[in-house]
């Protein structure tokens, strides 16, 4: 007798385990499909609802008459005419305040005109619609606003729109921008960016190429994936405690001669994000260093190169696809975070923009949330907007990080 006869099935019994076999592998694959529907659905149902409250309609009212200020329209109005209506009607503390901040004469007309908008004419929401709301129910709302806001506007608006995008904080909704949360992410970002990356590609240079595979070393790897996995708050307490607390005349800036700062600044801030990250670009880093083929190297030393410059002639050119595709989604991380800086001491609200790594700042994430913590809902609307100017720089940073590996990737 064959002995594969006994090993593999023959006539009805093949048949039946080749129907097994191809039922198993439906049941995973429709698995498999079912759940990247569910990832899809989710990721829509999470830009739908973002979307559904930026955009809408809203009722307001003016708290004073246009008319009192000028017997043209608003809109109809230059920027000569903007400034002098300012100038006439603010008090002269209020307009040298103004004027400090920014030379009145230097800004554009759509800020002058909101200014006017803010200090003069004073906006009153009323209500606020979501999208679905607004397109369903159209005909409902212009009847409620009508009866209940017989005074009132209403209009079909996007909150997010480039005004807010160039607009400080402020404490009227209508009038609240993300310009100081953006830059002063932009801050952090890029403070980070020069502290962890040469310290990460270098420490995952030497644990891949230089360091012996020993108890000691396999320790340290051990807390390094080990801390990638960290809750960020307990990266915010080291923060606090180290470049807040023992660094302050360093991260205040009293170093340098800068005398009205204490260290919850931006550099404090940004040190302690670039820690957050410093284990994960080192795990991309070696990763990517790991991928490159042993024969580079092998060949590098055949001709008589040295550890370094195979390193860096041979084992880095190839790998810096890897490393700069990791360390730019690491620190997409990094620009999400929201609970380090509130231990490490972001402002809730600031008008003014970071001018250098001693100043107080904020967040977008901080933005976001201290917005949605508020009762009404022209907050809530611009809290989704400044969500989706966040999701467009996290796509961003991701969308560079993909163009850079398929710039540099090589293939063997």
């Amino acid at each position: 007798m064959n002995p594969r006869q006994d090993h593999f099935p023959a006539g009805e019994a093949f048949r039946r385990a080749l129907n097994t076999r191809y039922r198993t592998a439906s049941i995973w694959q429709m698995l498999f499909l079912s759940a990247l529907v569910i990832a899809i659905l989710s990721l829509a149902a999470l830009l739908y609802n973002v979307i559904d409250g930026a955009v809408g309609y809203v009722a307001y009212e003016y708290k004073n008459d246009p008319a009192e200020f000028t017997t043209k329209s608003l809109d109809d109005l230059n920027k000569e005419e903007l400034l002098a209506i300012l100038k006439a009607n603010l008090s002269s503390g209020a307009f040298k305040k103004l004027d400090n901040e920014k030379p009145v004469e230097q800004r554009s007309k759509t800020v002058l005109y909101t200014l006017v908008l803010e200090r003069l004419v004073q906006i009153d929401t009323k209500q606020t619609w979501s999208l679905s709301e607004s397109l369903f129910r159209g005909a409902e709302i212009r009847a409620e606003v009508a009866e209940k806001y017989p005074q009132a506007r209403l209009e079909f608006r996007a909150w997010i729109t480039p005004v807010f995008l160039t607009t400080p904080m402020s404490s009227k909704a209508e009038f609240a921008g993300v310009r100081t949360a953006i830059l002063g992410s932009l801050w952090m970002v890029g403070i980070a960016i020069l502290f962890a990356l040469p310290i990460g590609i270098g420490a995952a240079i030497y644990l891949q190429e230089y360091a012996r595979q020993n108890f000691i070393n396999r320790i340290i790897q051990t807390n390094i994936n080990n801390l990638a996995g960290v809750p960020s708050i307990v990266y915010g307490m080291l923060g606090l405690a180290i470049f807040v607390r023992v660094l302050e005349p360093l991260t205040s800036g009293s170093l340098f001669g800068v005398t009205d700062s204490n260290g919850r600044t931006i550099f404090s801030a940004g040190l302690t994000m670039g820690v957050l990250v410093l284990p994960l670009i080192i795990i991309n880093a070696q990763e990517a260093i790991k991928a490159v083929p042993d024969s580079l190297r092998q060949a590098a030393y055949g001709v008589g190169a040295t550890k370094w410059q195979t390193v860096w002639h041979h084992v880095l050119p190839n790998a810096i696809a890897g490393i700069l595709t990791g360390s730019i989604l690491a620190l997409s991380r990094a620009l999400g975070e929201t609970a380090p800086l509130i231990v490490v001491g972001a402002s809730t609200f600031i008008s003014l923009d970071p001018d250098g790594p001693f100043s107080k700042f904020t967040a977008l994430p901080i933005q976001i949330y201290q917005w949605t913590t508020r009762a009404q809902s022209e907050f809530h609307a611009i809290a989704a907007s400044a969500i989706i100017v966040l999701l467009v720089l996290l796509l961003t940073l991701n969308a560079t990080a993909i163009l850079l590996r398929n710039r540099f990737q090589r293939k063997y």
